[in-house]
């Protein structure tokens, strides 16, 4: 297997370099996500909105538990949808307010022995209740009515599925995220039906990019490169690894031939992790030569 060249390496530093030093965009999110961030949750029997503080609750319980749709309901309301929750499923509570009236309070005046009502009551009151409800993903038998669009499968690319085949590293897929998990160390990958694209690169691109950026954190493990980092990034070690992991994708991105040029995707991730690092530039010069070694790793895996 022959090595990538050193003047790629260096190429592709100097354009994301460059690119930094102009005007930045936030990144974009290659796959589509249905989960609490683009979406107000919903009832699943009424189709009503949460309102108020029930909308942080579940936003947080969709966020915990990986929940892909922020539809809800209780029990009994999955029930009358011909729904069950799953045995053992674990309820987040929402807060509504029942109405109901009593006599408005009256004072009697005690000059002329008339009786007032309180200033603006009506008579009627508010009382809190606490109600469990569960998600779409908690139960079994929910059909819903607005699928996802189908898209084609996704169209494999030899190289880069040879790549990772040689490296033996394990790719799961499933749910909306991607990650590496250093304890059960395998790559985890959203769906392949989930990516669409950004507005340079294609879902092929895209979801070779972000495998790209996995695989380079699958490297560092320390049964492989054992990747750490000195005492000049401490608590920053984290978005040191996230500055390696990205240049590791643009490399094999341009060795690969995933992408025919250094998409701007990759400066727009970096140039956020530099935001956490006090925009230590000079931390992508120390990155590239841990994303070298990890691409170099790679290559000569059989």
């Amino acid at each position: 297997m022959t090595l990538v060249k050193k003047d790629i390496y260096q190429t592709v530093t100097d354009q994301i370099i460059k690119a930094l030093q102009q005007d930045q965009q936030q990144p974009q999110m290659p796959w589509q996500r249905t989960g609490f961030q683009n979406e107000l949750p919903r009832n699943a029997s009424t189709q009503n909105s949460y309102q108020g503080i029930n909308i942080l609750s579940l936003w947080a319980s969709a966020l915990v538990n990986q929940f892909p749709k922020g539809l809800w309901a209780t029990y009994r309301q999955w029930q009358s949808l011909d729904c069950q929750v799953i045995k053992g499923s674990k309820a987040t509570t929402v807060i509504f307010y029942k109405e109901y009236e009593l006599d408005p309070d009256t004072t009697v005046d005690p000059s002329t022995g008339q009786t007032l009502t309180a200033l603006g009551d009506t008579g009627l009151r508010r009382v809190a209740k606490a109600s469990p409800v569960f998600n779409v993903a908690q139960v079994d038998g929910y059909i819903d009515p607005t699928p996802e669009p189908e898209r084609p499968p996704l169209e494999r690319l030899y190289k880069a599925d040879d790549l990772v085949n040689r490296s033996k590293a394990v790719v799961c897929h499933g749910g909306e995220r991607a990650y590496y998990d250093s304890k059960r160390d395998q790559i985890q990958m959203p769906d392949d039906h989930l990516f669409i694209g950004t507005d340079t690169s294609n879902r092929q691109q895209s979801y070779y990019a972000v495998l790209m950026h996995e695989l380079t954190h699958w490297s560092g493990h320390k049964s492989r490169l054992d990747r750490v980092f000195g005492k000049r990034f401490g608590d920053d070690a984290y978005a040191m690894e996230e500055l390696v992991a990205e240049l590791g994708a643009a490399f094999l991105c341009a060795e690969l031939q995933i992408t025919p040029e250094t998409r701007p995707d990759h400066a727009h991730y970096i140039h956020a992790w530099l935001d956490v690092m006090k925009a230590d530039n000079r931390a992508v010069f120390a990155a590239a030569s841990k994303a070298q070694e990890a691409v170099r790793y790679l290559q000569r895996l059989k």
